[in-house]
């Protein structure tokens, strides 16, 4: 059932109209004893996730009693995110997850059901996983709160992959993201139905569908001087609430260009960005955009690590981003890759397939360590003042030195592509 529905390409929800479609979706619930909020964590800060949530303690009160943010892989929230990401919770409310130790398994999806969405590319079970409190909590609520958007894994973010996989374990998480990686993640970006969205949806309507979940989908746009703009706000318990989110987010989010570009320039927020593991969505969101020679720079201040997760870190940088079939090759090869899919897949999704050149500008890593991984290293400083991104506008730039380039500045807020590279992208 569809609880709330606004937005438009046209439509800028302010805080009050996202606090009273809240209030107005949960008056139609009725009253509930104990409530779980499932909301991304910090590095989806822009989502509006947080502020959705604190509208949401307003609203329930003391029968709110956990506040779990999905973090899939990442390292749970400071003390400072929290209160900068949900002002007015008790930091007493939060849990965090642990995606090696605190999941339950719902239920198996059948390999034959995954051979069949995934053409045959992989071949295992998939295991409906998610954390405990979700399954032994006694919530008769729970909130799955977030931004619906272009994604890498899942084609588009969220819905029902906040669930399954932003709370789930180990093996949900590696299978699922090599899953995606293994069809090709340029033939699922910016749609709303993929081999792995068929999985999820076959896990929640076979195993989950006792959980009392309801979606608070946002989308979120930016103006042509990045300011962001929230352009819908969605809330459901079923299929119809992720679609019409996804269908407004791929009006709003996805930027179809007419030609390549020889020059792609990214700013990733140091808040936000303190890895290639997230930091990367600078590759994927922009790689169907890049000609063939061109380059993508990336300004990353934070930038201090590679993985999230220490052991994923390691093998980045064992490993290096390579091309495809040498990374499938080395699957086969290493028991190390072969136990940590979800590895194997960020190195697919991270490699520039010898097509393009990805420059990094880390505010910490050392040129060793990322020519070590396979990408070319750039000086921040100096390509901060030759580029001066603070004074870029969202899109085509001249330089000073008379220089095109394509500026973005946060790339997680959507998908860019050149007209040609969208509809091979479709062909295996």
């Amino acid at each position: 059932m569809l609880y709330f529905s606004r937005g438009s390409e046209t439509d800028e929800l302010t805080s009050l109209d996202l606090q009273n479609g809240l209030n107005e979706a949960f008056d139609k619930l009725g009253k509930r004893k104990k409530v779980l909020a499932l909301p991304p964590d910090f590095t989806r800060y822009h989502s509006r996730a947080g502020e959705l949530t604190s509208y949401s303690y307003q609203y329930f009160g003391n029968a709110m009693t956990d506040v779990l943010p999905a973090l899939g892989t990442h390292f749970p929230m400071s003390e400072p995110e929290i209160e900068r990401m949900f002002p007015g919770i008790p930091h007493s409310l939060f849990r965090v997850h642990n995606w090696r130790t605190d999941v339950v398994t719902l239920g198996e999806v059948p390999a034959n059901f995954i051979r069949e969405v995934s053409e045959n590319r992989v071949d295992y079970s998939w295991p409906a996983q998610v954390n405990r409190l979700l399954a032994e909590g006694g919530h008769d609520l729970i909130l799955s709160i977030g931004q619906v958007v272009p994604h890498e894994v899942t084609g588009m973010a969220n819905y029902n992959k906040n669930v399954l996989v932003g709370t789930g374990g180990a093996e949900g998480i590696n299978k699922s993201h090599f899953l995606g990686a293994a069809y090709g993640m340029e033939r699922m970006m910016g749609r709303a139905d993929t081999p792995v969205r068929k999985v999820l949806n076959y896990a929640s309507e076979k195993f989950a569908g006792h959980l009392p979940v309801v979606y608070v989908l946002t989308v979120v746009g930016t103006d042509a001087m990045g300011r962001l703009q929230t352009k819908g706000l969605f809330i459901g318990d079923d299929h119809e609430c992720y679609l019409r989110a996804a269908e407004l987010s791929l009006r709003v989010n996805f930027a179809m260009l007419e030609k390549p570009l020889q020059k792609v320039l990214v700013y990733l927020d140091p808040d936000e960005y303190k890895s290639t593991w997230l930091g990367n969505k600078s590759i994927y969101r922009t790689r169907m955009a890049i000609a063939d020679g061109g380059e993508l720079i990336v300004l990353a201040p934070g930038l201090s690590q590679f993985g999230e997760d220490m052991e994923i870190d390691r093998l980045i940088r064992k490993y290096g981003y390579l091309t495809t079939p040498e990374i499938l090759q080395l699957v086969v090869e290493n028991e190390d890759l072969k136990g940590n899919l979800s590895a194997a897949a960020h190195l697919i999704h991270g490699s520039a397939e010898n097509r393009f050149k990805v420059t990094y500008c880390p505010g910490y890593l050392s040129r060793e360590e990322i020519n070590a991984v396979n990408y070319s290293y750039g000086e921040l400083e100096r390509m901060n003042k030759k580029y001066e991104p603070q004074n870029l506008s969202e899109g085509v730039n001249i330089t000073r030195d008379g220089e095109e380039i394509f500026f973005i500045s946060n790339p997680a807020l959507g998908l860019w592509s050149s007209r040609d590279r969208f509809s091979s992208s479709d062909i295996p």
